[in-house]
């Protein structure tokens, strides 16, 4: 991406067909390859570095990359990511990834930030800043510090409401878990956001909210409960523990298979056993 972004950073085009009929001619000139443009400024050096060290399966190694790459620009937000996976203990890991978003919003500087909102994940440069406030949230939430995680997600909504990095399926667990009347009513609206939205995570997650809502299964909860089973028959014996979890969560998920019930169990499965009542309405349900 980067690469394409600076290939086509000079180029004046007309029409979306002249940005294609140039990069189908680039591609066949380069043998179905970008050209690769060599780093410039200390901070594509940087990225080079972090780029390299995510290659490599040697702990030390990695750190060692990661340092010089931040020796060569403090801005390399990346560098702070791959740091904090590198830290033993959740503390140090929020540090480093603190240090990442404050970093990567000092790359972008407060101009080109307000410019992209709205569309951020559209521009290469946001990501290392959008990535390193994702674990910001995620560490934020696991720590304890509920109201700061939900208060990130939201503002990455903001950001690039499309979703391109889909938070909004970890912001709506942390609304359901937070089990407030505040929270029930920021993850109706989130849920009308993305009305389309056809994921096991979206059809259960409004199934437990108007659960929750009412306290017990009202006619909106059963049948929406009824539509998730249909999204994805795979959930409910994974989240009644009536089928074990597999120990990693998988790396491809296709919409209603269990790999998909699998990733969402994973994550939501608190926000059920929290919610009084809800398992056991679960079960009836998936057992007629």
């Amino acid at each position: 991406m980067a690469n394409l972004q600076k290939l086509l950073a000079d180029k004046d085009f007309e029409s979306i067909d002249d940005i294609n009929a140039f990069l189908h001619q680039t591609l066949a000139a380069h043998g179905g390859q970008l050209p690769e443009f060599e780093p410039e400024t200390p901070l594509e050096k940087a990225q080079a570095l972090v780029a390299q060290a995510y290659d490599l399966t040697s702990p030390t190694r990695q750190r060692t990359l990661a340092e010089q790459a931040l020796a060569l620009s403090p801005d390399c937000a990346d560098a702070y990511s791959l740091l904090a996976e590198l830290e033993p203990t959740p503390i140090r890991r929020l540090e480093r990834l603190e240090q990442g978003a404050a970093a990567g919003r000092r790359a972008l500087g407060e101009d080109l930030f307000r410019e992209y909102e709205g569309h951020f994940w559209g521009h290469v440069d946001t990501r290392p800043f959008m990535r390193a406030y994702a674990g910001v949230a995620e560490l934020s939430w696991a720590l304890g510090d509920r109201a700061h995680a939900i208060e990130i997600y939201t503002d990455m909504l903001r950001l690039n409401p499309t979703d391109n990095q889909g938070v909004r399926y970890t912001l709506a667990t942390c609304l359901l878990e937070d089990r407030t009347p505040q929270a029930q009513a920021a993850l109706q609206e989130l849920l009308d956001r993305f009305p389309d939205d056809a994921s096991a995570n979206w059809a259960y997650s409004r199934a437990l909210l108007f659960f929750q809502m009412k306290g017990q299964p009202s006619d909106m909860a059963i049948q929406a409960l009824r539509d998730a089973m249909a999204a994805n028959r795979h959930v409910p014996p994974l989240l009644l523990g009536e089928k074990p979890m597999p120990r990693e969560i998988p790396q491809y998920v296709g919409m209603g298979d269990v790999n998909e019930a699998v990733e969402y169990v994973a994550f939501a499965h608190d926000a059920w056993r929290q919610t009084s009542g809800a398992l056991p309405w679960l079960r009836k349900q998936s057992h007629t």
